[in-house]
């Protein structure tokens, strides 16, 4: 049997839309119901789904009186808070194409990005740097935007430009990638076969807003669906969330694994409105998913997806993924296996997952570079269908390792060592020894140095020689970026060769 798993019908795609309108839709007639909570640590700072809308309506209006067009490009530079969603979808609302960036960017890193989009306009938060770049800047001001009247939505082509985010593609350089207004509609399909998410849950998303992981998750489908989104402002450590938690009565948790491992060393308090978490970004460990059912009786639904796409292999409330997989393709999607010569491989054979460029979830392209061609964009992600139909991710193309000729899972090695005791995280790699002579070696974070035998005897019984890391190495903190994401190949500047 081929890995080629077609679960369409694709949503049907209007030929008159505006994504801010369809997510704003059922909120019209919830008033007074609270749509997003920001999370302080000593109050709550609540918005209605009546005042959302008068705030993305009246800032529409405002981007129109500024002189912008349809089509004009809008840059966001606003830390976590209300604005950022205001911003953007009140730019998607009258035909304008709202840039996200991470608020954390330095003047040079967002000057280059700026390049790439070539905003009309710059929306920033005070204190956030500015790109070097002739578009005016406007301060954000909510109380300003919600006195606007209420501008009309422009409708048009589902398929014409919605927003545009930043991905670093495989070689590490920034890519934007442009979606259309129909992406919101392609995620329909993950409120079930994913979030689980309804009209009254409480989801709290730990990332960064600009993430589409966060975007997505965390604002775009409660509000689809009516639900509260609560949010945290810029600074909340992990050790201030179990007490956020608590309070908000979150009914559902998003994070990256990062997030539920320190949550599980911070202690957590009781979380009885809690019914299930949600994970993507990186891999989940088994061991990880298992200590979050031990500790605190719900489980966590793992997501595989991209920022060209959004998710679309995951476990879910109704489908819980096999433990060890990432779960189960999502409805209205189709993907397969594929080998080197572009054809599906047999089901239980290892491939590069590809998903079909007739997704409507999938991107309009990258900008300045020819757009998608063909049936399948190939994901540089390493995965095996198994018979039964789920799926088990073998890690990134570019996570492989090459050490004594063999080309191994980096994945692979750290799944050997997830549940040994005292280490917390981890990630393998391959480092220069010597001129031409490369080993893996392992970087795991843990209270104190885990005694090198215990690390070998543990390679010895879980891998074959040749998959055996050379080299431990204790580490107080793995390279990650703002969104949590292991960086990788910052690993190798790491390395501290052993004393002779």
């Amino acid at each position: 049997m081929p890995s080629l798993i077609d679960t369409r019908p694709f949503p049907p795609v209007p030929a008159s839309f505006n994504l801010a309108r369809h997510v704003l839709a059922r909120g019209a007639g919830l008033g007074d119901k609270t749509a997003l909570v920001t999370l302080h640590p000593d109050r709550d700072e609540a918005v209605s789904y009546a005042a959302l809308i008068a705030m993305v309506r009246g800032f529409g209006s405002l981007l129109l009186g500024l002189g912008l067009v349809p089509g004009d490009r809008v840059l966001l530079r606003l830390a976590n808070g209300p604005a950022f969603p205001v911003a953007f979808l009140g730019a998607i609302a009258v035909g304008l194409v709202p840039v996200a960036s991470a608020a954390g960017l330095t003047g040079g890193e967002i000057t280059r990005l700026a390049a790439l989009a070539d905003p009309r306009l710059v929306v920033a938060d005070q204190g956030v740097a500015l790109p070097d770049h002739p578009a005016p800047v406007l301060l954000a001001d909510l109380a300003a935007w919600a006195r606007q009247p209420p501008a009309p939505w422009h409708m048009g082509g589902a398929d014409r430009e919605g927003y545009i985010v930043f991905t670093s593609g495989s070689s590490g350089t920034p890519l934007a990638v442009s979606h259309a207004h129909r992406a919101i509609l392609a995620r329909e399909t993950l409120h079930r076969g994913w979030e689980g998410v309804g009209p009254e849950d409480r989801l709290a998303h730990a990332g960064a807003l600009n993430w589409t992981y966060t975007l997505g998750t965390g604002l775009l489908d409660p509000w689809t669906v009516g639900a509260t989104a609560l949010i945290t402002p810029p600074g909340t450590l992990p050790a201030a969330l179990p007490a956020l938690l608590a309070r908000s009565g979150a009914t559902i948790l998003a994070a990256v694994p990062g997030v539920f491992r320190q949550l599980l060393r911070a202690g957590l308090p009781p979380l009885p409105a809690l019914r299930h978490a949600l994970s993507a970004g990186e891999g989940l460990a088994p061991s990880l998913r298992l200590d979050w059912q031990r500790q605190t009786g719900t489980d966590i639904h793992e997501a595989l997806g991209m920022t060209e796409l959004s998710t679309y292999i995951s476990g879910s409330p109704d489908r819980p993924a096999p433990l060890g997989s990432s779960g189960h393709v999502q409805p209205g999607r189709l993907i397969a296996c594929l080998d080197a010569a572009g054809q599906p491989v047999p089901r239980g054979m290892p491939g590069e997952l590809a998903v079909s460029t007739a997704d409507p979830g999938f991107m309009r392209g990258y900008l300045h570079q020819p757009p998608p061609k063909g049936p399948w964009f190939r994901t540089g992600d390493l995965a095996r269908i198994e018979a039964s139909g789920a799926v088990t991710h073998l890690g990134r193309k570019d996570d492989l390792i090459t050490a004594g000729g063999y080309r191994i899972s980096a994945p692979e090695v750290e799944a050997a060592f997830h549940d040994l005791p005292g280490l917390t995280a981890l990630a393998a790699t391959e480092v220069e020894v010597t001129p031409g002579t490369r080993i893996i070696a392992l970087f795991y974070e843990a209270d104190g140095p885990i005694a090198e035998a215990a690390l070998h005897q543990r390679a010895e019984i879980a891998l074959a020689r040749w998959k055996q890391p050379r080299h431990y190495q204790h580490v107080t903190a793995l390279p990650r970026s703002a969104n949590g994401k292991l960086l990788r190949r910052a690993l190798a500047a790491l390395f501290m060769r052993p004393s002779p």
